[in-house]
């Protein structure tokens, strides 16, 4: 032990034998509970307490009620008198009766999740970061510059070296046509409503609501014609088509779904959230636009909504909330990430320096309205007072970020690149393992836009770790600029759906990755 930076020599020796005796002084001493007692322990044993309180209170309150109810009335006269008045039975009967009907109409109906399923491409369509350097390289496109730049992002997104490009993508010269956005299109969709159907048993004419969101992508026929012409869906589907909406629209179509589904009694409703990469490469030398090549990759999801009472039993999860944030009234918010041309005529999606900034003030408004709908009370309370010490007596404290730990047993925080992981997992105060699921996605598939959050469920589910009565958050952003959430509970212990992207994978993972 030393007692300076500047010493050392013969004062060491001694040092050490004082060092020695302070240490066995230590194992003799009981230990300063205020210091080692860690502060996450005081805050769970605070929010048990606080979160039963109302239960503490109240069932003494009855029981006290009861038993002095039993004692001063005489319960045999009570139904005597009943018994022979009619009228008051009958009224109360009534009002029962239109009570419980007026609660059955009006209620939210419930929306289950059955299944979903992500697409899983072919082995042919992996782009390692050589072959994706060398074929960017012989395009021609490209200055040296440029190439460096995508390099660079490479080595840093947090992609692995299985991700996937369209076909087109790998033919040198690349093939961007219409043709083969469409085959593109296609091999997604199809490939995940295959998967999803085997594995619900669902016959498509039993498809009620169709919706399929893809923000770059929009040939008419709609893709949502594409799949009622292939899977020849019934002739009034309610379909929808959603464009230009990001990688956050998955929960917007989510969202769409379960109001249709409090409208349309008895119906399922099918979900597919995709991007298309095929005629949106950039071609061009025009760093902020040649980001989204580094990062988007192939990849969909498809969904099984249902708000029939018969599902429940088979559904996975039931959905609790939808909570959507718009920035777009601001200017810096709406142009964030924008699609466009560049001097040369290029067209491309731009992302601007201010995005992260952005985002977080996306999700600061969006936590602010989720969190009082999720967050027990104990959590509210604190916050309440932190803000009540600032505003009102002018305290000199920092602002309490409430803890969305004790709300949710799992997150699904969009894979957007390692920067957005990176950030969230500070600002929300996760540990590495809430975090994981996404880090795992962005490196297997990379940035696969809306349907993401899919992808990350479908890891936590293939390591089986949802359990019955456990809470998921999916939190995404997109383009607008948006910030959304949709929060699920699961209804039993959840298995992996068969021919899930993580089948053949999933004991690799997790993975290190190098930053």
């Amino acid at each position: 032990m030393t007692t300076g930076g500047g010493e050392g020599g013969g004062a060491g020796a001694g040092d050490s034998a004082v060092g020695v005796q302070i240490q066995q002084q230590s194992r003799m001493a009981l230990p300063d509970f205020l210091q080692s007692v860690n502060l996450k322990y005081v805050k769970l044993g605070y929010h048990y307490l606080i979160s039963n309180l109302l239960t503490l209170f109240l069932v003494p309150l009855i029981l006290i009620t009861l038993i002095q109810v039993s004692q001063t009335t005489d319960l045999h006269h009570l139904w005597l008198h009943l018994q022979y008045n009619l009228l008051t039975i009958l009224t109360c009967s009534g009002v029962l009766v239109f009570g419980l009907t007026l609660y059955a109409v009006t209620r939210p109906r419930a929306v289950y999740l059955v299944d979903s399923a992500c697409f899983r491409p072919a082995d042919h369509l992996k782009a390692p970061f050589r072959s994706f350097m060398d074929h960017s390289r012989l395009t021609g496109d490209f200055e040296e510059s440029s190439l460096d730049f995508q390099r660079k992002i490479l080595e840093r997104s947090g992609l692995g070296e299985e991700t996937y490009v369209p076909e087109a993508m790998h033919s040198i010269p690349p093939q961007p046509s219409m043709a083969a956005a469409r085959a593109e299109a296609e091999q997604v969709m199809f490939g995940a409503l295959d998967n999803l159907f085997q594995n619900t048993s669902l016959k498509p004419k039993d498809i009620g609501i169709l919706i399929v969101n893809c923000s770059l992508f929009n040939p008419t026929p709609s893709l949502s014609a594409m799949i009622v012409n292939k899977y020849k869906l019934r002739g009034n589907i309610r379909s929808f088509n959603l464009g230009g909406m990001g990688c956050s629209a998955g929960v917007i179509a989510v969202d769409l779904a379960k109001d249709l589904l409090q409208i349309h009694r008895n119906t399922y409703a099918v979900v597919v959230s995709t991007e298309n990469i095929t005629q949106n490469w950039y071609f061009g030398n025009k760093k902020s636009m040649l980001i989204p090549n580094c990062l988007f990759r192939v990849g969909c999801s498809a969904l099984l909504l249902s708000n029939k009472l018969a599902d429940r039993r088979r559904a996975k999860y039931r959905l609790v909330h939808v909570v959507r944030t718009h920035r777009g009234a601001d200017d810096k918010a709406f142009r964030c990430v924008y699609q466009e041309q560049d001097d040369a005529g290029k067209t491309g999606v731009s992302l601007s320096k201010d995005l992260m900034a952005i985002a977080g003030g996306a999700l600061k408004t969006n936590i602010t309205t989720l969190g009082p709908l999720v967050l027990p009370i104990s959590e509210q309370l604190l916050f309440f007072v932190t803000l009540l010490m600032k505003k009102l007596f002018k305290a000199d404290v920092k602002p309490y970020i409430p803890d969305f730990k004790l709300a949710f047993d799992h997150f699904c925080i969009h894979a957007g690149g390692r920067a957005v992981i990176d950030e969230l997992e500070k600002n929300l105060q996760l540990r590495p393992e809430h975090v994981e699921a996404s880090r795992m996605t962005l490196h297997r598939f990379g940035n696969t836009s809306s349907s993401s959050i899919w992808y990350e469920l479908a890891y936590i589910e293939a390591k089986g770790r949802v359990r019955k009565g456990n809470r998921v958050w999916q939190i995404a952003f997109g383009s607008g600029f948006k910030c959304n959430s949709a929060v699920w509970q699961a209804l039993r212990n959840i298995k992996p759906s068969p021919n899930g992207p993580w089948e053949d994978c999933i004991d690799k993972y997790p993975v290190e990755i190098v930053t």
